[in-house]
């Protein structure tokens, strides 16, 4: 089987202390962070492509370049004349992470402003990921305009795939934020919640609250997210529960449920056996948040091809 899987969302230029005053250069965001490691997981007869917008200066033309030294596509990327990515900065205080951001202006919060483009990635595409970040950052008429084309390709039999990736502070309420997630799960065949963000931000008592929740806005599929609790999985209404890899030294989580997220992924498309997939992506994860950064390098990961 071979096909193409597109992800939906915003990349950033991300800041970080290197020492001696001097800061570090590199690129991340939720949603590329989950197509870096599902490139890294898919065979090469799948392709990768990242759906977003960019500027015209030249740090989106570094970006460009960085996806496809990466292996990934960069066909339906719109550039933005006299826009430019959103850029953060992560602070370090005895050992605790707090973050900066400078994104309200960024090109990317117009990526769902051509809704022909949109449809067009959509339509060549088999898989389609995207995130409640990618909600939380477009305005309302275009996160609808987004919506409506998932909920389009869901219809068309492809597999839609949502991480509701909760951040209250890129919402202008609780109202909109529970709203607009809440259409983003109905919109998705299959929903990759962190358990954490669920009990916090929605009240779910237990895990079996978060899969019974989103099954019945109409998701077929739920993978929960547990962080060293392992996942928890409902596939056409079967659960499962794939525990957590041991990990000897936890040196940075960033991109922890991103990388789960994109390595289950390539390994279900592969062999359509979800408990697998998981027990896979543990793996993966593991290996993530054992190094420093969001994107790890790929030869670390210790990659079996299904």
């Amino acid at each position: 089987m071979s096909g193409r899987f597109l992800s939906i969302g915003e990349c950033m230029v991300e800041l970080s202390h290197a020492g001696a005053g001097l800061l570090r250069k590199g690129f991340a965001g939720d949603t590329l962070n989950t197509a870096w490691y599902a490139r890294a997981c898919l065979p090469a007869d799948w392709s990768v492509e990242y759906f977003t917008a960019l500027g015209d200066e030249a740090m989106s033309d570094e970006m460009i370049a960085f996806y496809k030294q990466a292996g990934i596509g960069t066909e339906f990327i719109r550039r933005i004349k006299g826009k430019a990515p959103g850029l953060y900065m992560i602070s370090l205080k005895d050992g605790e992470r707090s973050f900066s951001y400078w994104r309200d202006n960024s090109a990317a919060r117009q990526l769902a402003a051509d809704a022909e483009l949109l449809r067009e990635a959509i339509e060549a595409s088999d898989v389609v990921y995207f995130s409640g970040i990618t909600l939380a950052i477009l305005s309302r008429n275009d996160a609808d305009t987004l919506l409506a084309e998932v909920r389009r390709a869901k219809a068309a039999g492809k597999i839609v795939a949502f991480d509701p990736n909760i951040r209250p502070r890129l919402w202008s309420g609780y109202d909109m934020m529970h709203t607009t997630i809440s259409e983003g799960a109905r919109a998705s065949s299959l929903v990759l919640p962190s358990f954490d963000d669920e009990a916090t931000h929605f009240g779910d008592v237990s895990i079996a609250a978060t899969i019974q929740r989103y099954r019945t806005l109409g998701a077929t599929d739920v993978v929960v997210k547990n962080g060293a609790e392992g996942a928890t999985l409902s596939f056409d209404g079967v659960e499962s529960f794939v525990p957590a890899e041991k990990v000897e030294q936890v040196v940075d989580t960033t991109s922890a449920g991103d990388s789960f997220n994109g390595a289950f992924l390539a390994r279900y498309l592969e062999t359509k056996d979800a408990p697998a997939a998981a027990a896979f992506a543990a793996k993966v994860a593991a290996r993530v948040v054992s190094e420093h950064g969001a994107l790890v390098a790929w030869e670390k990961l210790g990659i079996d091809k299904a």
